[in-house]
């Protein structure tokens, strides 16, 4: 028993050092390989003993021993029970992926699947992530959230969550091992919006996810004199994917109404397919408007669905002056809109017509 509890204080210990900046510096894959090895041999003491009172005592009270040991070394430690033993490996993943003083290649060994060594390797595990330890550590960290949003442009802390967010897609989607794992990366993201409930910064970080991949080459742009053209590169099936996810959860609809335009219209300019749903939600709301002939004016049918029209027609303003082409694709939609309601030049017929004339300065 006296070799168990040696074993235990040392993981405790490993888990303490995995959170410092100066320790963690100097890890690399033996000693990443043999933290998680130590973790997991603590989930197997916890399921060995959680039924036996005695030995769980015993082990509880060390514990609580190395617990105040440690509080008076590392600043904001706050300690293990018995009970955390069981979630071990998620708790060494998390401390690694909140400490920035991690090695990039310590880092990149977390979700590569060639440097793990599993007992059960049939299982489509990624890296040292199983399943269940991507979407908890993951949603741990995206749900934390608390960004200082700018009214025109992503924060920093934005930038931040959208870059990891999209680095695990792409991991889950592109493995080294070859095998996409779909399932996987919808249940990742579905699991980040249970996690993340009504949290309006939750379109941001999935807008900044989205334009990582520019935000990246505008920064490399930056620092080079040189630009080179952008091909598709293996991002572009994580952005797809991620906007499909959008899309098909009505998310978007969303982030229409809790981003500024600008950062829409970048999205719009980004992506094709978020750009079409972009519009088509617009010609929804649109449809949901009716002429007041009392007041003159188009009017919501229902308030609390939709924009009113002197929004509709600023969000279609905008989407006009993002470039020519975009102009020409949407000013063709609204024309053909309003051909089919019947190509009246008379304020008050057709929503659709009423808004090129809006647009266009006339009436």
């Amino acid at each position: 028993m006296e070799a168990v509890l040696q074993n235990l204080e040392r993981t405790v210990e490993l888990l303490a050092l995995s959170q410092t900046q100066i320790q963690v510096l100097e890890w690399d894959e033996q000693t990443l390989h043999r933290a998680f090895q130590w973790a997991r041999y603590c989930e197997q003491l916890h399921k060995r003993f959680q039924s036996n009172p005695t030995v769980r005592d015993v082990m509880e009270k060390h514990l609580q021993a190395t617990n105040e040991r440690l509080q008076v070394t590392f600043q904001g430690y706050t300690g293990m029970g018995f009970s955390d033993l069981s979630q071990c490996q998620h708790l060494l993943l998390v401390g690694l992926l909140k400490n920035h003083a991690v090695p990039s290649a310590v880092l990149k060994l977390l979700f590569d699947a060639s440097s793990a060594n599993f007992e059960e390797p049939s299982k489509d595990d990624v890296g040292y992530c199983t399943e269940l330890i991507v979407v908890k550590s993951a949603c741990k960290i995206l749900s934390g959230i608390n960004l200082k949003r700018s009214v025109s442009f992503l924060s920093p802390d934005a930038e931040v969550m959208g870059a990891a967010l999209m680095d695990v897609l792409q991991t889950i989607l592109l493995p080294v091992t070859g095998r996409p794992n779909v399932d996987l990366a919808e249940r990742f993201l579905d699991s980040i919006v249970q996690t993340c409930g009504e949290n309006r910064n939750l379109s941001f970080i999935l807008a900044a996810a989205l334009l990582s991949k520019k935000l990246d080459r505008n920064k490399t742009a930056e620092l080079s004199t040189t630009t080179t053209a952008f091909t598709t590169t293996p991002g572009s099936v994580s952005e797809d994917f991620l906007v499909g996810w959008i899309i098909q959860h009505n998310f978007h609809q969303n982030m229409l109404s809790t981003m500024p335009s600008g950062l829409l219209m970048d999205l719009c300019q980004h992506s094709v397919k978020f750009r079409l749903a972009h519009c088509n939600t617009l010609k929804l709301w649109g449809s949901q408007l009716e002429f007041d002939q009392s007041t003159g004016n188009w009017v919501q049918i229902c308030p609390t669905n939709g924009v009113s029209f002197r929004d509709l027609a600023d969000r279609y303003r905008s989407l006009l002056g993002v470039c020519p082409s975009i102009r020409e694709e949407v000013e063709g939609e609204l024309t053909a809109l309003m051909v089919v309601d019947g190509d009246f030049d008379v304020k008050g017929l057709s929503v659709w017509t009423d808004l090129l004339a809006e647009l266009h300065g006339r009436f």
